[in-house]
């Protein structure tokens, strides 16, 4: 949840993330597949998702092992993390299912398929 009370959901099924404001009824589409099969857009097999304060929409896509930003209204997400393919270098993801921020800004995702957590500091990696 946001600020406002917010609900962020990853459809996984429709490729996209949803936002369901407080009482909503419908929610907003905020980050969704736009691209062709190997397009950075790509958003197979949505996991994670988690907000920051300035309403930027973070999301693991498990499948294409990377981490995607969609700043507050963008229509594109760019990749901040990983993107180059799936394996075990620090600057590499293997199925990336979680997110979460500290105190500090620092992201930590959950990198499945290597059985570790790793931080990223998205000052100088992102």
């Amino acid at each position: 949840a946001d600020r406002d009370h917010s609900v962020y959901v990853s459809d996984r099924i429709n490729h996209r993330v949803m936002k369901w404001m407080e009482g909503a009824k419908q929610g907003t589409v905020v980050a969704d597949d736009q691209g062709e099969e190997n397009d950075l857009n790509q958003l197979p097999s949505l996991r994670g998702v988690v907000v920051d304060q300035l309403g930027t929409v973070y999301v693991a896509a498990e499948w294409n092992d990377r981490i995607m930003r969609w700043p507050k209204g963008a229509t594109q997400g760019s990749v901040i993390i990983g993107g180059n393919g799936s394996g075990e270098q620090s600057k590499q993801l293997n199925g990336p299912i979680g997110l979460s921020f500290d105190r500090q800004g620092n992201l930590y995702v959950v990198d499945n398929g290597n059985h570790r957590v790793q931080k990223f500091n998205l000052e100088f990696n992102g």
